[in-house]
């Protein structure tokens, strides 16, 4: 039987990847006060979502998780979240109209502040600091002063959480995200680049399709899903004493959720079985993902299962494979065949990001054919294995970045520091972005037309 679970039953269990903060009382008195605080979402919203995965995990629809590795508090702008949103508009757009696929859309966003990493210090001049854990943990800047973590900055997150919700909940419920507006997604640094010309023929052939749609009567102004786009926040919850402080018991339903963000995931160096960041997340409600890297084993892949979705609820258990385009092929089918031999009902996402990043002229980088060799691989072993691929997670940004190397304009190794903005992981930018969208659609083609995977009868 399982033990009794309560919000601060974390903090019983062993835990990794927090930080030692020196003011024990400040660090209390801050999460008490954020416990006052509103929820950032609601416990429907997030049982929402909960049901369009189990959409995808019935392969019936595709998830589009992306946005930044670190959310910044001095990048804080209107038009950064704005050109985000853009893109994974026209990702969603790319993936839906060519396609033919429904697209759950959700943002590393509104939350995604801390970082694991893989070292608590590091050491640049012969001088040692502690690592850079996140805005919300301590600043980038290398100094001891700044390193020192500071409970002040989870409410400087909270705020800033609140302020990005507010404004993509404008955006894709107030007109901006109305497909007749397709054409104008379009971010300027990418007009003259090739997947500039293949997004505007989708585009065009939406708005013929939509004045088709008002020929015969029918008003696109009278459909909602045509003027308005459902989408969520997701973000690692690596800071548990803020998740526990966001923990709210749903006045519907009697249930425990994070009211932080829609979706909450596990990252690859907190999975521990019996470690704080399992225990915290098997007793919230929200939808859960689990990254899964090259180190776990089939075996403690089920066993972790059963204890983040016992009743093997859909929607409920996502798991994001993060393997390297060199070993995708070698660790996935165990992890599939474990899950099909056991009857989980799980969503099947790719990171392809986290386990191709390299260093080249001194910058971490990825390069761009190695994320797209992973993503091709991850839909080849699930052709194979007779499942559904039913999802991507990336790093990605509105902005004009060089921070992956390759893609059509082929940003080099001597590229790089051009526009290098990122304090933690290189992230894809816009071009980038759509580039990947077109071949994940062109996957989702093969996938749909049954000719190169057994085609299986709904239980």
């Amino acid at each position: 039987m399982a033990e009794r679970w309560a919000p601060d039953s974390w903090r019983s269990k062993p835990i990794v990847q927090v930080p030692g903060y020196p003011d024990e009382a400040a660090l209390k008195g801050v999460e008490d006060q954020l416990a006052t605080f509103p929820p950032l979402v609601f416990a429907g919203e997030a049982r929402k979502l909960k049901r369009a995965l189990a959409k995808v995990s019935a392969g019936e629809a595709f998830l589009l998780q992306g946005g930044d590795c670190a959310e910044s508090f001095a990048e804080h702008r209107a038009d950064n979240i704005r050109d985000f949103f853009r893109v994974m508009l026209q990702m969603a757009v790319v993936l839906t109209f060519a396609a033919s696929s429904p697209v759950v859309k959700v943002g590393r966003v509104a939350g995604q502040f801390a970082k694991p990493r893989s070292s608590d210090s590091e050491t640049i001049d012969g001088v040692t600091l502690p690592s850079y854990r996140g805005d919300i943990i301590n600043d980038s800047a290398f100094t001891p002063e700044a390193r020192i973590p500071d409970p002040q900055r989870l409410l400087k997150a909270y705020r800033q959480s609140a302020a990005t919700l507010n404004l993509i909940r404008a955006f894709a419920t107030g007109g901006y995200a109305n497909l007749d507006h397709a054409h104008q997604w379009m971010l300027g640094f990418i007009k003259d680049s090739p997947q500039s010309g293949r997004y505007q023929d989708i585009a065009n052939r939406i708005t013929e399709s939509l004045d088709f749609m008002r020929a015969c009567g029918i008003d696109p102004e009278a459909h909602p899903e045509l003027r308005t786009t459902d989408f969520y926040t997701s973000h690692e919850a690596l800071l548990l004493g803020f998740e526990q402080a966001m923990t709210r018991v749903d006045s519907t339903s009697g249930d425990w959720y994070a009211t932080s963000g829609h979706m909450l995931w596990i990252g690859d160096r907190t999975r521990q079985k019996d470690h704080a960041h399992i225990e915290f997340a098997r007793g919230v409600k929200n939808p859960i993902g689990l990254k899964c890297g090259p180190s776990l084993k089939p075996d403690n892949l089920i066993e972790l299962i059963d204890l983040l979705n016992p009743e093997n609820e859909p929607g409920r258990l996502t798991l994001i494979v993060r393997a390297g385009s060199d070993k995708v092929g070698e660790v996935l089918p165990g992890f599939i065949r474990a899950v099909e031999r056991e009857g989980r009902k799980v969503v099947w996402s790719c990171d392809p990001m986290h386990g191709n990043t390299i260093t080249a002229n001194g910058y971490k980088t990825r390069p761009f054919d190695r994320i797209l060799k992973e993503v091709t691989d991850f839909f080849a072993v699930h052709r194979s294995e007779g499942t559904y691929a039913g999802g991507i997670h990336i790093e990605m940004t509105g902005q004009n970045v060089t921070e992956c190397t390759g893609g059509a304009r082929a940003i080099s190794d001597t590229d790089l520091s051009a526009r290098y903005h990122t304090f933690c992981d290189p992230r894809l930018n816009a071009e980038q972005a759509i580039e990947l969208a077109f071949l994940l659609a062109e996957q989702l083609k093969k996938e749909r037309s049954g000719k190169e995977r057994p085609i299986i009868a709904a239980e």
